[in-house]
């Protein structure tokens, strides 16, 4: 919103890799988050469940399409409360030597065989896994891996113990962790826009020509007293690429990597190229232009606990 205060200060994000800072408090033993690519837009044609006057019948929606990387589980990272913060701090990390090796991590301080004896720790509060993508199988043109972490959601610490074990040194696909109807949050990074003035960056009014010696500025910075001018005021600055989470957006479909040839146009995405992966179809739009990473997690709201329904969708514009 040009001029709200709710997200301030506005400056550059600092990485490509959206943070995720809540997992929100989710019973069922899975992950909290995945990495996907921003490759498109693109059109759906489903049966309306909702409770709005169209309910029933055939509507027309705007979807994102969200192709996911290959994504290895290359450790298992393990935390413990610290006494003197009071606050979780990480403990130790176990990783996979093979998947390790491939990322280039050469000294191994803690291995598959060190698992038992973390299991056995009593002090454990949190689990989380380690999570690689590799961007080479995807329209993206990054070379590196992108490495993350990914809360383990659970009842409890056995579940979630049992739950990391089970995926170390494995390959993740999104119908394990989503379902079709799943209501998500998307974590990612705005289009970035630059150095911009305050018209553009706020909406403030142009001044009047006949009156000021500038048209494209602030009319005041502000009251005499205090002697400076305040944060609140209206200022030339950064604008966009800025870490932005939006709640609640719909999962309309899960889509195999056996099936993607379906969705792309016949030139490709534009500034994308060619879906080759499992993809997700997400109602709406989501922050970012093309090829940037967007990090669909848990909702932190719990939309889906009256259940998940799954869309009845008649067409998709391929």
């Amino acid at each position: 919103m040009a001029g709200s205060l709710q997200y301030w200060p506005r400056r550059r994000a600092g990485r490509r890799l959206p943070r995720i800072r809540s997992a929100g408090s989710v019973k069922e033993t899975s992950l909290s988050n995945l990495l996907t690519y921003k490759a498109g837009m693109t059109t759906i044609s489903v049966i309306d469940d909702s409770n709005s006057p169209s309910k029933g019948q055939e509507v027309s929606r705007a979807c994102t399409v969200l192709e996911l990387p290959i994504m290895e589980v290359y450790g298992i990272r393990f935390y413990v409360k610290d006494e003197a913060t009071r606050y979780k701090k990480s403990h130790t990390d176990i990783l996979n030597k093979t998947a390790a090796q491939k990322l280039g991590i050469k000294s191994l301080k803690s291995d598959e065989s060190k698992l038992a004896a973390m299991e056995k720790n009593q002090n454990i509060i949190d689990v989380a896994l380690l999570i690689a993508a590799n961007p080479k199988t995807t329209g993206n043109n990054v070379n590196h891996y992108e490495r993350f972490e990914a809360k383990v959601t659970g009842k409890d610490i056995k579940e979630k113990l049992a739950y990391a074990t089970s995926k170390l040194g494995k390959e993740l696909r999104a119908n394990e962790v989503f379902k079709n109807g799943e209501f998500v949050d998307v974590v990612s990074t705005s289009k970035g826009k630059g150095w911009q003035g305050p018209i553009k960056r706020f909406g403030v009014s142009r001044m009047f020509h006949k009156a000021t010696g500038k048209i494209r500025h602030v009319g005041t910075l502000g009251a005499f007293t205090p002697g400076k001018v305040m944060y609140t005021v209206p200022m030339a600055g950064q604008m966009g690429f800025n870490y932005r989470t939006e709640h609640n957006k719909r999962i309309m479909k899960l889509v195999t990597k056996e099936e993607a040839q379906s969705i792309n146009p016949k030139a490709g995405f534009k500034n994308y190229g060619n879906v080759k992966n499992d993809y997700v179809i997400i109602d709406g739009s989501v922050p970012g232009p093309a090829k940037r990473i967007v990090r669909i997690k848990k909702s932190v709201e719990n939309m889906n606990t009256a259940g998940i329904k799954e869309p009845k969708i008649n067409f998709i514009k391929g």
